[in-house]
């Protein structure tokens, strides 16, 4: 099971990311333990400036703007 965490402060693309993001593990059958984290702190805690941000396993993949589609599958 992969540690998947949507850094960022609750904005469209930030949404858009999550749903994105569990819509290709639930596509390709990959579990995923998925938090949203909200946090100033905790994201900036990633080095994460540009939100949103996509942490998996503890490695930040991903910062600023949604990522493409093709990005999200290469994770998985």
């Amino acid at each position: 099971m992969k540690d998947v965490k949507i850094l960022g402060t609750g904005c469209a693309n930030c949404k858009n990311t999550l749903a994105l993001v569990e819509a290709v593990a639930r596509e390709r059958n990959v579990p995923i333990a998925l938090e949203k984290v909200e946090e100033l702190p905790m994201i900036m805690g990633y080095g994460v400036m540009s939100t949103p941000g996509v942490v998996i396993d503890g490695v930040v993949v991903h910062a600023g703007g949604v990522p493409a589609r093709s990005k999200v599958e290469s994770w998985f």
